[in-house]
């Protein structure tokens, strides 16, 4: 008969199908308690644990993948705002080419790496994750189609032994010996347990060696991991205190533009009630003035501090503090109570209303700028 398709005659398909067909009678029989099934539990333990690291180990590289993709949104999430930071950025603000140049290198800042290709921190770290750790978990899975596939086909000669025993075993037990059907048997039954043996041996080699890998796959991964995002955060916050500079310096501009137009203000003030005033009383305002200075200060002042973070207070000993605030630091009645890198003072614009020194609290050093 001609060729059914490439490579498979009918010879071929006949056999196959009858093949199938013997193996589920085999099967049939043995669910229905009538023929006896070779069991190994010692390897279905091993299938089992194959199985099991089959499940993790996908599951680690859908959830890589799934990292991956959020890098990517954050790289265009922070390339976004980088832009948006550049564009509002007004031409008289402080270190207007400073942050034109930080913009730029915080969204074209190159890694220093082995990677040729790498022309940006977050490409950079992108293409690091996926080849030093997907690619990782890639290459770990890739082996595990073939190997499931060889355990489906030692399922197979395994009902094919067991069916080639059973017939064995029937013809020697018939009323009629049929020497040649029984010579015939017993071969197919050695062909069929040699195949079964030789597969079953592989595997009960490979499947132990393949489950103690997934540790040192698992360990060379995740360190990969933490050392590419180690790298990629140091870089990241080199580029981020920079920003913190220049907007620390911005905020002082303004502070500093505030205060000159309030003593511009202050000062044209002076001249106006000067002019009204006749000179036997111009001294009084000197006088009030140069006196007022020290008096009006709290007891204790050592300097003043201005708030460069925002800071809450967790306890009602502390001070509350806004970006900005004016805060006068005072000394401590007890040097001993006063905690490293911790200052005791009231804020400026309370002190100057109320004159109250029961306003003061407790408040974190580096959260404030000396002035």
């Amino acid at each position: 008969m001609a060729e059914i398709g490439k490579g498979v005659t009918a010879g071929k398909l006949a056999l196959n199908v009858q093949k199938r067909l013997s193996r589920a009678q085999e099967k049939v029989l043995q669910k229905l308690g009538k023929a006896d099934e070779t069991r190994d539990t010692a390897f279905e333990e091993l299938v089992a644990n194959f199985n099991k690291q089959m499940t993790e180990g996908s599951k680690v590289q859908r959830d890589l993948k799934a990292y991956l993709a959020a890098v990517k949104a954050m790289h265009d999430a922070s390339r976004r705002l980088q832009d948006c930071l550049a564009d509002m950025y007004e031409p008289d603000w402080f270190g207007k080419e400073e942050m034109d140049a930080l913009v730029e290198e915080m969204i074209e800042k190159e890694l220093d790496n082995n990677l040729e290709d790498t022309d940006t921190l977050w490409l950079g770290y992108h293409q690091n994750l996926t080849d030093k750790t997907l690619l990782c978990m890639d290459t770990y899975l890739a082996q595990f189609p073939e190997i499931k596939a060889r355990i489906a086909k030692r399922e197979r000669k395994l009902v094919d032994f067991d069916s080639a025993r059973h017939h064995f075993a029937s013809l020697q037990k018939g009323k009629k010996k049929d020497e040649a059907k029984i010579a015939k048997a017993e071969e197919e039954l050695g062909r069929a347990q040699k195949i079964f043996e030789e597969l079953n041996v592989e595997l009960q080699d490979e499947l132990p060696v393949l489950w103690d890998s997934r540790v040192g796959v698992y360990v060379g991964t995740f360190q990969s991991l933490a050392g590419q995002q180690d790298r990629f955060h140091k870089e990241m916050s080199k580029l981020s205190q920079n920003l913190n500079d220049v907007m620390t310096k911005l905020e002082e501009q303004r502070e500093l533009k505030k205060d000159a137009t309030a003593a511009t203000k202050k000062g044209d003030g002076a001249k106006s009630e000067e002019a009204n005033h006749s000179e036997s009383t111009s001294p009084a305002p000197k006088s009030s003035v140069t006196n007022g200075s020290d008096a009006e200060l709290p007891p204790g002042f050592l300097y003043k501090v201005k708030a460069v973070h925002e800071y809450t207070a967790t306890d009602n000993d502390e001070l509350e503090l806004k970006v900005g605030d004016a805060v006068l630091v005072l000394a401590f009645d007890n040097p001993d109570e006063q905690d490293d890198g911790w200052l005791l003072g009231v804020k400026e614009s309370h002190w100057f209303q109320k004159k109250d020194i029961s306003a003061k609290g407790v408040f974190p050093e580096n959260f404030t700028q000396k002035v």
